[in-house]
């Protein structure tokens, strides 16, 4: 029940347009739509009502509540999704975009967004086309595969596999790769609703060939290798790999032609989800790098999916590969039209595979790569950098800075056992306190800037920030808060 403090509260509430009123909403209305600002006001009072009913004693005043209008309705004139300076340390960091894009994929997509395009037009043929062929003879020339197939991300890609291939039929798994990854997308679900029945195998540390063999039922239709994603099991462990999947394949489907397959059964598929999408091995993680697509194909996977915003540095879609005869199904699905890529993606895509036809230009052009690959060195100097900028750009007293050596991360569910060195200014606070800082970088910025917090201080990573212009963006933030906080 409301106090009678609560209750004079409430009668004290102004009235929307006793706020209206108010010379810093009539600022606002001068620029932006009277209903604009009207339901921003509207709010600022709704919430302060929740607020007091909750039990809270705050302050009603009309100039506290057209304050708060305020900051709403600028709030909604400034876009919810913009650019981001990502000074964590975290290479493909899913909550920030993933990949930032190379310099050529950005001007494709560009050139292709302001007007009309080839999409689905031949200019040889002068007919209608396919989306599908645009990527399609890149991927396949820089892993091996007879075809292959571009879709929305790579969960869409595994659902479009499953459905197409073992929909309706058995899929063996090993327990050890039942996963689960960001934004809950579990291999479980997954298979649930792409109607494939799930068979697991093994135990979570240990799977044997043995195992596989056991679950083989007429009813299989596809051997599944999933990767493991942002976690690893060491130690008392075993798993199959996928040259050992294709020969049990290949043994259960000759056996069941000999003995006179029944109609409708299927063939046994041996299908790797491997999540990262490696392109090319990265010599400097040494034995962690993770397996490049065509490995999985040379091995004797009959269908490989990958994500193109991962460990491939390109926009964000789930690209299958494979014998022509499977990918020409996938095409066919009805699942093709609904999952397909945009013209934008397509055609950042195409340009960020093109770039691998040269290997060095690859790892010189594509951040991604450029970040995982980058001497330690090289990003201490950058680093050094980072902290004269940062330094000229505050009063002095306010913090101490410092280069630091510490460990960044690939993200994205990729090299997760990888400690990659890095180099960070560390910014120890004499004014004002790192948790304060970071709130007002991220969230008082039309740019926003995001490091990490370490024993009160600040770390701006620079093995992940992006050039000069990003220098600039953190050391304007870091001296708009000590402006704020004051002597």
């Amino acid at each position: 029940m409301p106090t009678e403090a609560s209750r004079e509260l409430l009668r004290s509430l102004p009235q929307v347009e006793e706020v209206l009123r108010a010379p810093r909403v009539e600022a606002l209305l001068a620029d932006l739509p009277r209903p604009f600002v009207v339901e921003a006001v509207r709010n600022a009072v709704d919430a302060l009502r929740r607020r007091i009913l909750d039990g809270e004693l705050c302050d009603v005043s009309e100039a506290r509540v057209a304050e708060d209008a305020a900051v709403r309705a600028l709030a909604l004139t400034r876009p919810s999704l913009r650019r981001v300076v990502n000074a964590s340390g975290v290479i493909v960091h899913t909550n920030l975009g993933r990949s930032p894009l190379a310099p050529t994929a950005v001007k494709a997509a560009l050139d292709v967004a302001g007007g009309y395009s080839t999409l689905e037009y031949d200019t040889d043929r002068m007919a209608r086309g396919s989306r599908h062929t645009h990527c399609e003879r890149l991927i396949c020339a820089l892993t091996g595969a007879e075809a292959a197939i571009a879709v929305n991300n790579n969960a869409a890609a595994v659902m479009m596999v499953l459905s197409e291939f073992a929909g309706g039929h058995e899929a063996v798994v090993s327990r050890g790769e039942l996963v689960e990854i960001g934004g809950s997308f579990r291999i479980p679900d997954i298979m649930a609703l792409s109607r494939a029945a799930m068979v697991e195998v093994g135990t979570t540390n240990k799977t044997h060939e043995a195992d596989y063999e056991r679950a083989l039922g007429l009813d299989t239709a596809m051997l599944l290798k999933v990767h493991p994603s942002n976690y690893r099991l060491i130690g008392f462990t075993e798993s199959v790999g996928v040259r050992e999947l294709r020969a049990l394949a290949d043994a259960e489907n000759a056996r069941r032609k000999a003995a006179g397959t029944p109609a409708g059964a299927p063939d046994v598929l041996v299908y790797e989800d491997q999540g990262s999408g490696a392109l090319m091995r990265l010599d400097a993680f040494g034995a962690y790098a993770e397996p490049a697509v065509a490995e999985s194909l040379r091995a004797g996977c009959d269908l490989v999916s990958f994500s193109g915003d991962k460990l491939l540095g390109g926009p964000q879609a789930g690209i299958v590969v494979g014998a022509k005869r499977h990918i020409d199904r996938l095409k066919a699905n009805p699942l093709a039209r609904a999952l397909r890529l945009d013209k934008m993606t397509l055609a950042a895509l195409e340009a960020t595979l093109r770039l691998y036809l040269e290997p060095e230009r690859a790892l010189a052009e594509i951040p991604t790569l450029r970040m995982l690959a980058e001497p330690a060195e090289d990003v201490r100097v950058r680093a050094e950098k980072l902290r004269d900028t940062v330094a000229a750009a505050l009063p002095a007293g306010c913090a101490k800075l410092d280069v630091v050596e510490e460990v960044a991360r690939a993200g994205g569910g990729a090299l997760p056992m990888c400690d990659i060195p890095t180099f960070c200014v560390r910014v120890a606070f004499s004014r004002g306190d790192a948790l304060g800082c970071e709130r007002h970088l991220v969230s008082e910025r039309a740019v926003p800037v995001v490091g990490r917090l370490k024993k009160d201080a600040l770390l701006l990573d620079a093995r992940t920030v992006l050039g000069e212009d990003e220098m600039d963006e953190i050391a304007a933030g870091l001296a708009e808060y000590f402006a704020e906080v004051g002597a």
